[in-house]
């Protein structure tokens, strides 16, 4: 139940087994936030480890031979490229910071990616800037175009016989990959507050910078897209009327992003979105049995991180449902947002 990046991912996986799986959302396929526009596939800081970050960067480290797999069954671009990203560096103070990280990197990323500074003349044009003239550049990090993907996913699904529907029955096991409106109707049932949605705004520019790292300034993502657009976002809006209105927050990205990259000032705006994205109580994806619903499993509360937990998140949802194998981390399990 549900067509978004974790529907349509578990789904995959669950195909590449030999499972027969039904794809039912009632909107289609991407029409909640996985059908937005930023696509920012970034690595937590390496530093303080955890069993969430050992596993978004098994995610990340796999995404790119699973994104592969998809286009070649579907024949259809995700839009996935590790390009990697850049953040400017305030003061002395973060530039030593910045330091122990890239030792943390060579540590905790096993030599596939690095963490480094570099100086702001080394990115160029391109490059935001810096108060302390110094970038901090990782190799980690992707894009991934989230309505490309979608529609990637369900190309190969389709091409391997699963039927991708806007109603009809549940049957046998059935995993709820709902989105936000489904963390509602999950506290419903169990009576408490288990998630909730949060709004939020981006928009896409007209300008291509389609082999450019993605940028980080100030809470604000700038991701080049392999299409000659820009992505920018996004707001975090806890309260809100309407799910997909879109105000002068998203003016105020656009207005942010000129400032921290003044060659978008020309670029001519392409596209405002607005949609609500599923945030799980313990802000980590929530997954694994409903509890007391035999047969009932949760893929949910990829909240920000959605994309670039997908991979990861299929195969340990694909473990447990046909194989009876567990390898949730236990902040991820249901029970840790209850």
């Amino acid at each position: 139940m549900g067509a978004g990046v974790f529907g349509l991912s578990v789904a995959w996986a669950l195909t590449q087994r030999g499972a027969r799986v039904q794809v039912i959302d009632p909107y289609g396929v991407g029409a909640g936030s996985s059908g937005g526009l930023v696509g920012a596939l970034a690595p937590h800081v390496p530093e303080n480890w955890n069993d969430k970050k050992a596993f978004q960067l098994d995610s990340l480290l796999m995404a790119a031979d699973w994104w592969a797999d998809v286009a070649r069954a579907g024949g259809s671009d995700p839009g996935y490229a590790r390009t990697g990203r850049l953040q400017p560096v305030a003061d002395e103070h973060a530039i030593a910071l910045a330091r122990d990280r890239a030792l943390g990197a060579e540590a905790l990323w096993r030599g596939a990616a690095q963490w480094r500074l570099i100086p702001q003349d080394e990115a160029g044009a391109w490059a935001p800037p810096s108060p302390s003239g110094w970038l901090i550049h990782d190799t980690l990090t992707a894009r991934m175009h989230p309505r490309q993907a979608g529609r990637a996913l369900a190309a190969a699904l389709k091409a391997r016989g699963t039927r991708i529907e806007t109603a009809g029955e549940t049957a046998g096991i059935t995993v709820w990959a709902t989105g936000w409106r489904g963390l509602e109707a999950l506290s419903q049932a169990l009576g408490k507050t288990v998630g909730t949605g949060i709004k939020g705004q981006s928009l896409t520019l007209r300008y291509n910078a389609a082999d450019r790292p993605q940028l980080f300034v100030d809470g604000l993502h700038i991701v080049p897209h392999a299409d000659g657009t820009v992505a920018i976002g996004s707001t975090s809006e806890r309260s809100f009327d309407d799910p997909a209105g879109i105000d002068s927050q998203c003016d105020a990205l656009h207005a942010r992003a000129v400032a921290a990259l003044p060659l978008l000032a020309g670029a001519p705006v392409v596209e405002r979105w607005a949609g609500v994205r599923p945030r799980a109580r313990s802000r980590a994806p929530m997954l694994g049995p409903w509890p007391g619903r035999p047969g009932h499993y949760i893929a949910n509360g990829g909240f920000k991180i959605g994309f670039g937990m997908a991979p990861k998140v299929a195969e340990v949802m694909a473990d447990l449902v046909l194989d009876g194998r567990d390898a949730i981390p236990s902040g991820f399990r249901v029970e840790a947002s209850l």
